[in-house]
């Protein structure tokens, strides 16, 4: 054991917490034969099998199970060590760990640089993932804060909205739907849509939006990647619900309509979340109050959607999951 490394260790840890080592290869983006490698390499140093496979599914052994045990306890160790001496660093040389879901894919990289730009000499660690994903960082201390739409109902996190987050339903320019006005919900019963998978966090949101009727509507495909899914909506191939904010920029080249929805938009809300008793370095906390501060103004400026969702016979409606501080609106 004494030649293990920590990397082993954290390599060896993601695998276990997924059972897959495909998917611990998108998390810590390195390929599986690099995965297994790492993995292979830690059996080798304690001795014995830390997974066993059972046909396509892979389990941990009894050494296994200790061995993640004792694994996140020296990870952790490492990470307070780390927090420790952000608290010493400040927020400039501090490192910015942070976590987002992937429809902050086409604002937050420009969020973190106009962050950075202000407060030299902070480094940065970003990771994108769906918000299961999401929540496992925050559950794991693998991350200071996540930024997402549905924060997690346990008590022992703290979830503040900083802006809000319109959800719309988009069709290519030439849709028959497309300059109508004022059209009921019952009115696309018979629409083909292009769906995010279930369970994530746009499916969700889409349940909420639809008031739990997505059982009336017509999904065609599911797809995991929001950009397949406008390129199907604008090659014609259904319609969609989707963040206003990741289709700005095809809504200002004309590639995409907004379909004038009774009720809609429907307005979530962004938040920045962490956990109660974690000690967030200076740069963690700063980044928050950056947030917190100007996060709503500077994301409708990334994405441009101002003018480009709102009709004039419609009302903004907010989706009954929606909680906390509201931040204001779109104006």
């Amino acid at each position: 054991m004494k030649n293990a490394t920590l990397r082993q260790l954290k390599v060896f840890e993601t695998v276990a917490r997924h059972l897959s080592f495909s998917r611990a290869a998108e998390e810590l983006h390195l390929t599986q034969p690099a995965v297994s490698t790492q993995v292979r390499q830690l059996e080798h140093h304690v001795g014995l099998p830390l997974f066993e496979q059972l046909g396509k599914r892979i389990y941990l052994t009894p050494a296994g199970t200790e061995m993640l045990h004792y694994s996140r306890s020296i990870i952790q160790q490492f990470r307070e060590a780390e927090d420790a001496m952000a608290q010493l660093k400040g927020i400039s040389g501090g490192r910015l760990n942070v976590a987002v879901i992937s429809a902050g894919d086409y604002f937050f990289p420009r969020l973190l640089a106009e962050f950075m730009g202000r407060n030299d000499g902070v480094t940065l660690n970003l990771a994108v993932h769906n918000r299961e994903e999401l929540l496992h960082q925050l559950g794991g201390n693998l991350t200071d804060l996540a930024v997402m739409v549905r924060p997690p109902e346990a008590g022992d996190t703290i979830a503040e909205s900083f802006a809000p987050h319109p959800y719309v339903i988009v069709a290519a320019p030439n849709h028959p739907l497309v300059g109508q006005r004022k059209i009921p919900l019952a009115g696309l019963a018979e629409e083909a849509f292009v769906s995010r998978e279930r369970g994530s966090d746009t499916w969700n949101s889409m349940q909420e939006g639809f008031a739990g009727r997505l059982s009336n509507l017509r999904i065609a495909m599911e797809i995991k990647s929001t950009e397949t899914i406008k390129q199907a909506v604008i090659a014609n191939m259904g319609i969609a619900f989707l963040s206003a904010h990741t289709v700005g920029l095809e809504l200002q080249t004309g590639k995409l309509a907004v379909l004038d929805i009774e009720g809609f938009p429907v307005m979530l809300n962004w938040y920045v979340v962490h956990r109660k008793n974690k000690r967030l370095p200076p740069v963690a906390l700063a980044f928050k109050h950056f947030l917190m501060e100007e996060g709503a103004r500077l994301i409708q400026q990334i994405t441009g959607v101002e003018g480009l969702i709102r009709h004039p016979s419609e009302t903004p409606r907010r989706a009954s999951g929606a909680t906390g501080t509201q931040p204001p609106m779109y104006k």
